[in-house]
């Protein structure tokens, strides 16, 4: 019996010193950057948005972040660099509910964090997606790793000790040698190629036509809730740092979706509001690109949406030199009114004529 017990404890001993070697190995490397900054020379892979975005908010050096759902994904942070001048850190959440993004300017802006050796946040670079303003404003797009974004020490150990971690982000691109280009992370997965009307009619599907019109005011009430609870609170502590908020230049399609949802004027209203809220903050910039003519050229999409990164770079330009800016209500006013023109004089009917 007292040979059985001494291979035992041989046995346990031998198991907690496995994880305790792996263990270190994972707060050594850190692949999330959950406690640290990237170790030079090691070739991090980047492309888990929920579990490495918050740790990318805590220790990356930055003054300057990126905000919101894939229209962010193919911003380039090198653009950000050489036309602005600013240090970005990319945080996009594909498909971002308002407390996606609640969730990770807590992190950034969070003074206490033991992290906070970093450059103070100049710039936030913020993507308002109106269509996922009328959210639940406690929901997320998808469930989140709690333990990387608490700041509890005890539910670490999921971190530390697991098989994903340690095969698929310090294991295999040691063996590889290829990690990810940081200044590209989270690109989509469409190639050049991809963005042509070929390809966005051929997967389109148009939704039902809904009878019943929404009213005016249908999408007022979450979307206040949304501004008030999850982001307006960050505008509002933080004097210091320009917000460049800016509506992304969707594409025609997106109209005849909304049209056919029968919300177009509720759309239009939630847009005045939105843009009515955020300009009477001093340190908020606003930017209104649905306005722009590439929006009627289904050739820079990959889908009803999702526009190229040569637009991503256009719009950095525009955040230098203020093109289609909105410095007021009534150039909001002026804007919608173009979009109003843009959607009623579009060949929808020639377009869906074509077969693709």
């Amino acid at each position: 019996m007292k040979s059985y017990r001494k291979y035992f404890f041989i046995l346990i001993s031998m198991v907690l010193a496995v994880f305790v070697v792996f263990g270190a190995l994972v707060v050594y490397v850190d692949p999330f950057f959950h406690f640290h900054s990237p170790v030079g020379g090691f070739p991090y892979i980047v492309d888990n948005q929920l579990s490495q975005n918050p740790g990318m908010a805590k220790n990356m050096t930055y003054d300057g972040c990126i905000i919101g759902s894939s229209m962010t994904v193919n911003f380039d942070t090198d653009d950000f660099k050489d036309i602005l001048g600013t240090d970005t850190v990319k945080l996009s959440y594909s498909g971002a509910y308002p407390r996606d993004d609640y969730n990770i300017l807590s992190i950034v802006f969070d003074k206490n964090t033991y992290a906070r050796k970093r450059k103070p946040v100049k710039q936030v670079y913020f993507a308002m997606d109106i269509p996922t303003m009328t959210a639940d404003p406690d929901e997320t797009k998808y469930p989140l790793p709690m333990y990387l974004y608490d700041k509890s020490v005890i539910n670490d150990v999921k971190y530390l000790i697991n098989k994903d971690v340690l095969f698929e982000y310090i294991f295999r691109p040691a063996i590889q040698r290829k990690g990810s280009d940081l200044s590209e992370i989270y690109f989509s997965w469409w190639t050049p190629e991809y963005y042509n009307v070929q390809w966005v009619m051929h997967n389109y599907e148009q939704p039902e036509i809904n009878p019943v019109e929404a009213a005016k005011d249908a999408l007022i009430e979450r979307t206040e809730t949304n501004l008030t609870k999850n982001i307006l609170p960050f505008v509002e502590d933080n004097p210091g740092t320009q917000f460049y908020f800016f509506f992304p230049p969707y594409s025609i399609l997106y109209w005849n979706n909304v049209k056919r949802e029968n919300t177009f004027e509720a759309t239009m209203e939630q847009y005045r509001y939105v843009a009515e809220r955020l300009l009477q903050h001093n340190n908020v910039r606003l930017f209104y690109f649905q306005t722009m003519d590439e929006t009627l050229d289904l050739n820079n999409y990959a889908d009803y949406s999702h526009y190229k990164p040569a637009i991503n770079k256009f719009m950095v330009e525009c955040f230098k030199d203020g093109k289609y800016e909105i410095k007021s209500i009534e150039e909001m006013d002026k804007g919608l009114l173009t979009v109003r023109k843009m959607v009623a004089d579009y060949d929808y009917a020639h377009l869906f004529s074509k077969k693709w």
